[in-house]
């Protein structure tokens, strides 16, 4: 079966790991910073802005890469923009075929103009709501705590506080060399007696013990990235020949590994896309699933990123199939809702894909 772009782009798709700061439309972006008289943008033609960001992503360098959110984190300060970038991502992603998405974003960074935290969740989740009733496209929102501020206890309190509103779970994200994932142990235990999600970005900028202690020490039920997990991987002509203590465990307990083709390669978490071991974690069976990460930055969309796996590492229709599910199974949805887009959404949408192309 010929898997072209447009019959990437018409499959169900979920996305567990894009950050609502890394997504805005560059004519967006020019708006915002006009409303908000913000004149620090390097251009205001559309088109130029998204090249300087794509191209300031892409320096195989993760703090070179965080750079470019200094200007999109700047024009979202006020609950109008906040709100529109939201529901601007929930129809962009609707457009390219995802019916379920998990954005993430540190709260704190968007308090310079006196919103509260509050205020701030609050603003995205209207926009995020709207998106829904209007595109259908189901969504949940994961409050982020920063590696480099000793903020996570009171992140992790105001995500709980909003659990009845649409925040799904908790996330530690940041440079992580120097900052790993024990020093907010406290907000992590916090989010566990309340019986709540997390997902921690580890294994992207360090190794492997990154990924050990978001597990063993905060009790992550996801990994944000997760590459480095292949240094606790023997791999001999392509192929895993032993999995180390770690890897199995990750392997035995199904931890999903949010993994994100194009950004691996922009940040330097892989050398090339050729490099990147999602064929290993794959051929395993790790339960990996695919992502966009930041949109504007990556210069990617979901549909792109299943071009890029396609392209690489030959996957078929079955293969797209299976991790969608694996994605969902994996969301931060109560069970039952979980199981209902699975069956009447995702499993019908690659079968009525699959009865097309067998009639051409």
């Amino acid at each position: 079966m010929k898997l072209d772009h447009g019959v990437l782009k018409s499959l169900p798709k979920v996305l567990l790991h894009e950050h609502l700061d890394g997504v805005l439309r560059p004519k967006t972006v020019i708006t915002l910073a006009r409303n908000a008289r913000y004149d620090r943008l390097p251009t205001e033609d559309p088109e130029e802005l998204a090249r300087w960001f794509h191209q300031g992503a892409n320096q195989g360098s993760l703090p070179k890469y965080l750079e470019g959110f200094a200007h999109t984190i700047a024009v979202m300060q006020s609950e109008e923009a906040l709100e529109r970038v939201a529901y601007e991502q929930a129809e962009d992603l609707s457009r390219d075929g995802v019916v379920y998405f998990e954005t993430r974003f540190a709260p704190i960074f968007h308090t310079r103009e006196g919103l509260s935290h509050q205020q701030v969740v609050s603003a995205v989740l209207k926009g995020l709501e709207r998106g829904q009733k209007d595109f259908g496209i189901s969504s949940g929102l994961l409050i982020c705590a920063m590696r480099n501020m000793e903020v996570s206890l009171e992140m992790a309190e105001l995500a709980v506080d909003f659990r009845e509103r649409g925040v799904v779970g908790f996330d530690l994200a940041g440079e992580e060399g120097g900052y790993p994932p024990k020093k907010h142990v406290d907000a992590f235990h916090y989010i566990q007696r309340k019986n709540f999600n997390i997902t921690i970005h580890a294994g992207e900028g360090f190794g492997k013990e990154s990924i050990w202690q978001a597990i063993q020490y905060c009790g992550a039920h996801r990994i944000g990235h997760g590459t480095r997990l292949i240094d606790d991987i023997a791999v001999a002509d392509g192929k895993a020949v032993k999995l180390g203590d770690l890897a199995q465990y990750v392997l035995d307990k199904r931890i999903p590994l949010e993994i994100c083709l194009i950004s691996n390669v922009h940040t330097g978490a892989a050398r090339s896309l050729s490099e990147h071991p999602f064929k290993i974690f794959y051929q395993e069976k790790f339960r990996v699933t695919l992502n966009t990460d930041n949109r504007l930055m990556s210069d990617t969309t979901m549909t792109k990123e299943f071009e890029a796996a396609r392209d690489t590492f030959g996957l078929s229709l079955e293969d797209f199939e299976k991790m969608t599910i694996n994605a969902m199974k994996s969301a931060f949805l109560p069970y039952d809702q979980r199981c209902d887009l699975i069956y009447s959404v995702i499993k019908p949408g690659y079968a009525k894909v699959r009865n097309t192309q067998a009639m051409k």
